[in-house]
């Protein structure tokens, strides 16, 4: 370190360079904005993963909620924000899929700075404990019997629930009442109280599931659940349909690398904490990570497959 006298003697260019040196990131509050109401899942296990983060880093991580929209209006706020580090947001598969299905002003790639994958869901369908619906396929024989009586909720229009259900009753020339909903609780809520007869979501409803509230009947994941192994899945009784939705945290196009790496890394070590893994396992999540480098890559390989999939179902226009 310079002496006062020395650093005098460097003149008053040397002082101005001095007070205006930069600070390490961050200096102040980071945002995390959830495309999902406050309560469900995905919030629940962002505030645990937050708080690891925010011992790391030193500063305060807030998570906040902007629900709606089918799990795309945190994509805005990323997009207006500046490319700071202070503002990120989770990147759901909605995100990538909505820009094929309805006029958006924003694009999941063009307009983010990928950070790191996280995890990934396991959705599944679901009915109140006394419903008379034990399987998927009495699910088809009422809609069959009953034309536009069968309804089926979902955390919104243009998500991966909603797509699959729509891909299942076309195929069948068969026909639902879909009921969205902005999140994961208040979608559970309905299904178990009887509000609605049909629940498909993420997550969310281990509890209901695990308490007896609700009964699953069957889950899209590659194979069966450890925590739900008597659920068979959609790929074994030959639906052909796989969709766990890998999320994860992304900023504002134009991050500087070493803002990227050094969020990267705070969350990368708190995604390892053993709060962390337990409050995935208590949604049946495993982690899924992936570094900036490879997240990207996996994002764009999404982003087109959502392109694809949105044609060969006809997708386009029907989510607003």
């Amino acid at each position: 370190m310079l002496g006062a006298a020395a650093a005098l003697a460097l003149g008053p260019a040397w002082c101005a360079a001095l007070a205006q040196a930069p600070h390490p990131f961050p200096t102040r509050p980071i945002s995390i904005w959830l495309p999902w109401p406050a309560g469900g899942a995905t919030d629940l296990t962002f505030r645990i993963l937050a708080e690891g983060v925010s011992r790391r880093l030193n500063q305060k991580v807030l998570v906040e909620n902007r629900g709606g929209g089918g799990g795309t209006l945190a994509m805005p706020v990323i997009q207006q924000a500046q490319p700071d580090g202070y503002t990120l947001a989770q990147m759901p598969q909605t995100a990538l899929r909505a820009p094929w299905t309805r006029k958006v002003l924003w694009d999941p790639i063009r307009d983010t700075t990928p950070i790191i994958q996280i995890s990934g869901v396991t959705f599944g369908i679901v009915v109140t404990a006394a419903s008379p619906f034990k399987t998927l396929d009495d699910l088809f024989a009422h809609a069959k019997a009953h034309p536009n009586s069968l309804s089926i909720a979902t955390n919104g229009a243009g998500t991966t629930p909603h797509v699959v259900m729509d891909e299942l009753f076309a195929k069948r020339n068969l026909s639902f009442i879909h009921v969205p909903y902005k999140g994961t609780a208040e979608q559970m809520i309905a299904v178990s109280s009887g509000q609605v007869m049909v629940g498909v979501n993420s997550n969310g409803f281990a509890p209901f599931v695990d308490s007896g509230r609700l009964r699953l009947l069957v889950t899209f994941g590659e194979h069966r659940t450890r925590r739900w192994p008597t659920v068979p899945t959609l790929k074994e009784l030959g639906y052909g349909i796989v969709a766990t939705s890998p999320y994860g945290l992304a900023g504002p196009a134009g991050m500087p690398n070493d803002v990227v790496q050094t969020l990267h890394q705070a969350f990368r070590a708190a995604m390892l904490e053993p709060a962390f893994a337990a409050e995935l396992a208590r949604y049946d999540q495993d982690l899924a990570y992936l570094p900036p480098e490879e997240y990207a890559r996996a994002l764009k390989a999404s982003y087109e497959h959502e392109r694809v999939v949105v044609e060969r179902l006809g997708l386009a226009g029907k989510a607003d």
